[in-house]
């Protein structure tokens, strides 16, 4: 169950969050590769300008991203003198990076329920997001979030599930996650592996508040 504050937390600029939601009926909101991939893409797309991402994965009936919030100083600062006689219309950091968020769950929700032929809302809402703030909350995240299908038994080998950050992570190809700054917080490639195994080898037995059981 989510804690109350995770509904409110405000987004700031350079500010990291585990942001976390699920479907409101507890079913499936991926039901082909397709859908995986299309939710990719138009997170890209409504998102790509104000974050940036250190970890991910798709779960069947719900997700979990780390980010990072851009600097988007330039872009408030430009709104609040635009809009300087409309105060009720000036937007922060967090009206933007919210506004964004909505904007793509709407644009999934939308694509599903017309494949699927089903009406009314997908998404969980208000969606949730925690402020990461220590290192080692960091680090026990990331490991938790590219486990987490092992821990919901989707896969037996959290390595064996394709729709989440960790090959991505280890990869020697180009992406646009924050793979090296995440890698930093473990000193190197060799011990992020080492982590997400030795997590995963405990993963039953761990027991943290901050992390949802979704």
């Amino acid at each position: 169950m989510a804690k109350k504050e995770h509904y409110y937390t405000r987004f700031e600029n350079d500010g990291i969050y585990h942001v976390y939601n699920r479907t409101v009926d507890k079913k499936p909101m991926f039901t082909s590769d397709e859908n995986y991939a299309y939710f990719i893409r138009q997170f890209d797309k409504y998102l790509s300008n104000y974050i940036k991402i250190y970890a991910y994965n798709l779960l069947g009936n719900h997700f979990h991203f780390m980010i990072k919030v851009n600097d988007l100083t330039d872009l408030t600062t430009f709104q609040k003198l635009s809009n300087l006689e409309l105060p009720n219309q000036q937007k922060s950091t967090h009206d933007i990076v919210s506004h964004q968020f909505k904007k793509f769950f709407q644009s999934y929700a939308m694509a599903f329920n017309k494949e699927q032929k089903r009406i009314g809302t997908l998404f969980q809402t208000p969606f949730k997001r925690v402020r990461v703030e220590e290192e080692n909350y960091l680090r026990e995240l990331a490991c938790y979030i590219n486990t987490n299908a092992q821990k919901h038994n989707l896969v037996k080998d959290f390595r064996d599930w394709k729709w989440s950050s960790y090959h991505n992570i280890i990869s020697n190809k180009e992406t646009k996650l924050l793979k090296e700054e995440l890698i930093s917080y473990f000193e190197d490639t060799d011990n992020f592996k080492y982590c997400h195994i030795e997590y995963a080898s405990k993963i039953d037995s761990i027991e943290r508040d901050f992390f949802i059981e979704d």
